[in-house]
């Protein structure tokens, strides 16, 4: 049985998003994709990768980060060409300033360890910084994001430093939202049991979408409660767990350990529990009989969770159909959504038919709940 068979997995991403879902499609997954970003290149995208294998070779004597998330994008960026740890000795080699907490914290999530930053949080104070200090003859690489910093240059070059500056992405809302609308209302829906992130900016801009929609509070209890946020390292899962949202990640920021990690958590948030001699495994959005993986479409599989969570109990008809999706309908269309369960399982036994209570999980007993015959009780 593939190890992410019946989970369903939410994709973020907009950058390597195909990649992403191929790995997890081969592990079983069901995957549902909605970019939460898009990724806007500068002009000069080409010369960042230019500047970047420059510092590499030569690294400088002083790096300036002014922003977490520009700073992260520049690491993102040069692990997408191969040179990520390269970069990252380079800029450990030099005196890292960061202009603010965020672009400190995003620093030492790389690994590195900055020696200075303002109280301000002010590119004027960095800059006095820098000119008190002296730069004279000093190789000075300054992080820009979204903004050109030419007074800063221009005082730092008159000062006889030699200054390269490192232009990164921008990130700008998807083009069409409407996948990542999807999403957000499949997550609310209770269709996701994963989601995924693979940058920082991701995570915010499902937050900002779920925000302008009015859902960002129940978006919040979703990635709190029943969905697993899965992240690809340190960095991207910091503004998420700075919301008290738990994450789970690999040891190394990498599609693949990520993914690894993904199929190594998820099957131990499966539920089993042995029902009249056989074991049913409820995972995610789908069910193991004896681990043969049986999909089920919504409202059967509502019901059934509705069941496992009081396995052995009597649960009303009217319970059920409450836990229906939308909730509609009347005691009959429960009886045929028990119908399809029953058929969809394999093994009629499963559910029993409590006359005029309900239905119930037979659940064998010494394992928790009850069991015991009651009478009156039908198959």
């Amino acid at each position: 049985m593939p190890p992410l068979a019946g989970f369903t997995v939410g994709i973020t991403a907009a950058r390597r998003a195909e990649e992403l879902a191929t790995m997890l499609e081969r592990r079983g997954a069901t995957v549902q994709h909605g970019p939460a970003l898009r990724i806007v290149a500068l002009a000069d995208d080409a010369d960042l990768e230019v500047r970047t294998r420059e510092l590499v070779a030569r690294p400088p004597d002083i790096t300036v980060a002014t922003t977490g998330i520009g700073y992260r994008g520049w690491i993102e960026a040069a692990d997408g060409w191969g040179l990520g740890e390269e970069l990252l000795r380079a800029l450990g080699s030099s005196e890292l300033l960061a202009r603010g907490p965020k672009a400190r914290g995003a620093i030492r999530a790389s690994g590195l360890v900055d020696a200075w930053s303002p109280e301000s949080e002010s590119t004027a104070e960095v800059l006095e910084h820098l000119l008190d200090e002296g730069v004279e003859g000093r190789r000075i690489a300054v992080q820009l994001h979204g903004e050109p910093l030419p007074d800063v240059v221009e005082a730092l070059e008159m000062a006889g430093a030699e200054v390269v500056t490192v232009p990164v992405y921008r990130w700008a809302p998807p083009l069409d939202i409407a996948p990542l609308d999807r999403l957000i209302d499949t997550t609310l829906a209770g269709g996701i049991d994963i989601m995924s992130f693979t940058s920082a900016p991701a995570a915010a801009g499902l937050l900002s979408r779920a925000e302008e929609r009015g859902v960002r509070e129940e978006l919040l209890a979703a990635l709190r409660g029943p969905v697993l946020a899965l992240c690809v390292g340190p960095v991207t899962a910091a503004p998420l767990e700075d919301l008290d949202i738990p994450t789970v990640q690999p040891k190394r920021s990498r599609l693949g350990a990520m993914v690894r990690t993904c199929e190594a958590v998820a099957p131990s948030r499966a539920r089993r529990l042995p029902v009249a001699g056989h074991e049913l495994e409820l995972r995610g959005h789908a069910v193991l009989v004896d681990g043969k993986l049986c999909p089920l479409p919504p409202t059967p599989m509502a019901l059934l969770q509705a069941l496992a969570k009081r396995p052995g109990r009597v649960v009303s008809r009217a319970e059920l159909l409450a836990a229906q999706p939308g909730g509609a309908g009347d005691e009959h269309a429960v009886e045929n959504a028990i119908g399809r369960l029953r058929a969809a399982l394999g093994v009629p036994d499963l559910v029993q038919t409590v006359v005029r209570r309900g239905y119930r999980l037979a659940l064998e007993p010494g394992h928790g709940g009850h069991c015991l015959d009651v009478p009156g009780e039908e198959r």
